[in-house]
């Protein structure tokens, strides 16, 4: 459906993965629709996700073993059981945690199960399936080879693979394609069912006027299918190892800074090559949603380089991005593109021109918005202008109650905190005994044209709901809504929230 990102409306932040369902984890099947309903009913019109890539070496949606593929592991088992390809005691419940994801278990579970699935359907594939191979070839044909070849060699990451390999010597290829023929057709069923679900999703979200915001990093892993299929556009060395990787200085997060660990582009071998893959990237995400929310948007006018061998973020260097003739390039293929610019972090004049040129609205997090520092007052929320989306908070934020909770605790041992705590209080006008949707309806009250709310915050959960917290490794991207946790009351007071700030149609 079309969006314009200038309209005054509202959406909510929910990771497929963290919906409920009987498999180890949220898919695209019937939880999915379900939710899409729900949200239609509370009045929003938008549906913002994480990036539903396959993860790389983890469970971080932000590092990616491709850019084009979709996550097989939002599969529904539950569609594939309806259209034939798994039994019903298939797709009986797994028996795994419903409040959070144990990604291991659940990936052996359906792993299982899909490789079920496709020795059913290799039987009698059809014509819509090589259609399908045959319209993606340009990224399936080496992602499905890369999968079958990380299968073969234990894992390992591409650059430790045999010369040939690695180097995609053209005979070593082909004899690898020939090898591991039916490995490769699995991958490639894969994709085709999530093409397929992922199409009924969004089709089902049309029609109840619910647009799909994604996620799209701007760096993508070192051990992914794009890196191996073009090492020329990174900067490699000769055995395929980063020689520098990606990152941010130290800031709000970490005293050390983040070190991403992602390869780093070489912006003058994209920009020779027309920035074809950037087009093709952009081409394909905008196939699958109605907006997409561009991830580091900073990265774009300028960079945080790291050498490969450090092992923090604090001995970096900023480097130039490709900058507006990027997004020429772009538009020139694409048409005008409905961009939400994460431009959080440290910002410069050069990167508000560059957001402001091609008209994208910036982000702004409630949660970042409150000091009780006189000097700092331009951050408050009555500063935010129309072209911006306003958020609560973000999958790397806490909750809003485990912010405010936070808050509570330092103000008891450091007067600077306790001062912040008293100011957010007052500038609220609250007693803080429904913290989550006081934040809510001033993100909603705000004169910025988009509103996002993360569910943890429309359940006003506690931290133990957090999405992620950066610089952490472990015990991220697991949380899950618990079934029946949305229901038609919160679906009420939402909208009616929605309605009385002009964000969808009000109805007295």
């Amino acid at each position: 459906m079309t969006i314009s990102l200038q309209e005054r409306t509202c959406g909510v932040l929910l990771h497929p993965t963290s919906l409920p369902g009987p498999h180890g984890s949220g898919d695209l099947g019937p939880s999915a629709h379900a939710f899409a309903e729900w949200a239609a009913r509370a009045g929003q019109r938008l549906w913002q996700m994480l990036p539903v890539v396959p993860p790389a070496g983890g469970c971080s949606p932000y590092q990616s073993s491709s850019a084009f593929a979709g996550n097989p592991a939002l599969i529904s088992l539950e569609v594939l059981h309806q259209e034939g390809w798994l039994s019903a005691e298939d797709v009986a419940p797994a028996g795994l945690p419903e409040d959070r994801v144990d990604f291991g278990a659940t990936e052996r579970f359906r792993e299982e199960r899909l490789r079920r699935a496709f020795e059913a359907f290799r039987k009698s594939p059809g014509d819509e399936f090589f259609i399908f191979c045959q319209k993606e070839r340009d990224w399936l044909d080496d992602y499905a080879l890369f999968c079958a070849l990380k299968k073969a060699y234990g894992g390992q990451v591409w650059s430790k693979w045999p010369r040939a390999l690695r180097t995609r010597e053209p005979q070593a290829l082909k004899q690898a394609a020939e090898e591991h023929k039916r490995e490769i057709r699995y991958h490639q069923f894969l994709q085709y069912q999530f093409h397929r679900q992922w199409s009924a999703l969004r089709a089902r979200c049309a029609a109840l006027g619910l647009a799909l915001v994604g996620d799209i990093p701007i760096f993508i892993a070192h051990d992914s299918a794009d890196v191996w299929q073009s090492p020329e556009l990174y900067f490699l060395d000769t055995d395929g190892e980063p020689t520098v990787v990606a990152g941010v200085p130290p800031d709000y997060f970490s005293e050390t800074g983040q070190r991403w660990g992602n390869v780093l582009y070489r912006w003058d071998a994209h920009k020779a090559q027309g920035y074809a893959w950037w087009i093709a990237r952009f081409r394909s995400m905008l196939e699958k949603f109605d907006a997409v929310r561009v991830d580091h948007f900073i990265g774009f006018h300028r960079y945080w380089e790291i050498e490969a061998s450090c092992p923090t973020a604090v001995d970096g260097r900023y480097r130039p991005g490709p900058g507006a003739p990027f997004f020429q390039a772009l538009e020139a293929a694409l048409g005008p593109m409905p961009i939400i610019a994460e431009d959080l972090g440290v910002l410069t004049p050069e990167v508000h021109a560059l957001r402001e040129r091609f008209g994208f609205p910036g982000m702004k997090v409630l949660q970042f918005s409150f000091t009780s520092d006189p000097k700092a007052r331009h951050i408050l929320p009555y500063t935010f202008d129309r072209e911006v989306v306003v958020y609560t908070g973000t999958h790397d934020n806490d909750t809003c109650r485990g912010w405010f909770e936070a808050m509570k605790r330092d103000a008891a041992t450091d007067p600077r905190a306790a001062a912040d705590l008293a100011f957010v209080l007052d500038y609220l006008g609250t007693d803080g005994s429904d913290f989550s949707w006081d934040l809510i309806r001033l993100a909603h009250q705000s004169r910025a044209n988009l509103a996002i709310v993360p569910v943890q915050d429309l359940l006003s959960l506690d931290t133990t709901a957090r999405m992620n917290t950066p610089g952490v490794a472990e015990g991220n991207w697991a949380y899950r809504l618990l079934p029946g946790a949305l229901d038609d009351a919160l679906a009420h007071r939402l909208k009616r929230l929605s309605e009385v700030c002009g964000r969808t149609h009000y109805q007295p």
